[in-house]
């Protein structure tokens, strides 16, 4: 079996410094909406290392947005909280 390789839009170079710091092109920080701080991800496949941003999820914002109790239950669904806070009771759905 053939792995395909996924066709690239485009390809930019970029210097690793003597402490494997890359600078990432400005035209790439600005149409992933990169910010300094922000960690990227390192995948490897094949012979590729790909980098991918990595936006951090906010639970409060999420919660705020919501609407959501301030006690956090991790195994409950989205769609189980928005029927608690609808007022649905599971018998009648």
């Amino acid at each position: 079996m053939t792995t395909k390789r996924p066709h690239l839009v485009f390809a930019m170079q970029a210097t690793v410094s003597s402490k494997f710091q890359i600078t990432i092109p400005a035209k790439l920080r600005k149409k992933f909406h990169l910010k300094p701080g922000m960690k990227p991800v390192f995948a490897e496949e094949a012979s590729d290392l790909r980098a991918m941003p990595k936006h951090d999820f906010d639970l409060e914002a999420m919660r705020g947005a919501l609407g959501a109790a301030k006690t956090f239950e991790p195994h409950k669904t989205s769609t189980q909280i928005l029927r608690e806070l609808r007022g649905y009771d599971r018998k009648t759905l």
